[in-house]
């Protein structure tokens, strides 16, 4: 069954939209022990049409969380196991000789893991930089190029990546063109001394948590669309805009810190995916128009991947959080039509 189906007014529109996503959320928690946080941003990423870039020491269920996902969607799942070895033909496909019904030999496409719904790249930096740049014009462009042919991919196309901290052995930074890709970063800590008793618990007992479809493919394309009809107020756009332009350090109004520690602020996509996650956000919290603390909430994931610290930032231990709470704070609240007079 799809939702909105037939015309409904706006506070219907947002209501159907909470129930499907809290539906999501209660599947989710039956496998998944915590990480709120983590599973809301997700959600939005899904739902803004974006990808996820998952960060985390190993071990603390950042693939299973993105299979029990795929589960509570009813999608094709696809997982592709990123290792040193792997080539970009073991992720896009290649083009492999048949047998016709003739008798002869032709060309015939097959088409690799990325060809799913959901698509788990996991630790997606332990692959070597001409492999993960396999992923780039699938993640932009949702088709793959194999001999000049171009092969659409299925939508929703949705990939969320797991990565370990690059300061561990064996791993490759992703590089700064492929992270701008990922609409959020989103950083998975480990859990609390609560959460973890319970982990423990659930997972060495004799019955395991299972979770069962919620929502259809059908259903997350409908709520794509509604998240983009979400009317934002000129002056809320003109925040976000002053927050991305803010983390450059060329801007004469950029803090004392963007100026002392980052190298490049963010691209533009950082303006649209605080936008857009801030449509998003506000629709999970039952309202149709975008607020300011709705811009802010959604920052550090936003933009947290697309700042490039110097030098100096890493020898002080200087993360990209702390700068963007300084951004933040540096950026005023206009009021209505005061945006107008400003160039």
């Amino acid at each position: 069954m799809l939702l909105w189906t037939v015309p409904m007014n706006a506070e219907t529109e947002v209501k159907r939209f909470r129930d499907g996503i809290d539906r999501l959320r209660k599947e989710i928690a039956k496998v998944i022990v915590g990480q709120d946080e983590v599973i809301r941003n997700i959600s939005i990423c899904l739902l803004a049409g974006g990808h996820a870039l998952l960060e985390g020491v190993p071990g603390i269920g950042k693939t299973l969380m993105v299979r029990t996902l795929s589960r509570c969607l009813g999608v094709r799942f696809s997982r592709i196991q990123f290792t040193p070895d792997l080539m970009p033909a073991d992720i896009i496909g290649t083009n492999i000789v048949v047998e016709d019904p003739t008798g002869g030999r032709t060309f015939k496409f097959q088409p690799g893991p990325v060809f799913g719904n959901i698509v788990l790249a996991d630790e997606v930096n332990r692959a070597t930089p001409k492999t993960q740049s396999a992923l780039l014009e699938a993640m932009q462009e949702h088709a793959v190029t194999v001999a000049g042919v171009r092969y659409p991919l299925e939508e929703p196309f949705f990939v969320l990546a797991t990565q370990n901290p690059i300061e561990m052995e064996g791993t490759y930074p992703l590089p700064e063109a492929q992270l701008d890709r990922f609409l959020f970063k989103v950083d998975v800590g480990t859990p609390s001394m609560a959460d973890l008793v319970r982990v423990v618990e659930t997972t060495t007992g004799g019955v395991e948590g299972q979770a069962s479809t919620v929502l259809s493919a059908e259903e997350i394309l409908a709520m794509r669309r509604l998240s983009r009809e979400v009317p934002i107020a000129s002056h809320i756009v003109h925040y976000a805009a002053k927050i991305t332009l803010l983390t450059h350090p060329s801007n004469a109004d950029s803090p004392d810190a963007v100026r002392r520690y980052v190298r490049y602020g963010s691209s533009p996509r950082g303006a649209q995916a605080l936008v857009l996650a801030g449509k998003i956000l506000a629709l999970l919290k039952g309202r149709y128009n975008v607020s300011f603390e709705d811009i802010r909430e959604v920052a550090a994931p936003a933009l947290r991947h697309r700042l490039v610290l110097n030098f100096e930032a890493d020898a002080e231990g200087i993360k990209s959080d702390a700068i963007l709470k300084k951004v933040i704070a540096a950026t005023p609240e206009l009021p209505a039509g005061v945006e107008k007079l400003i160039k």
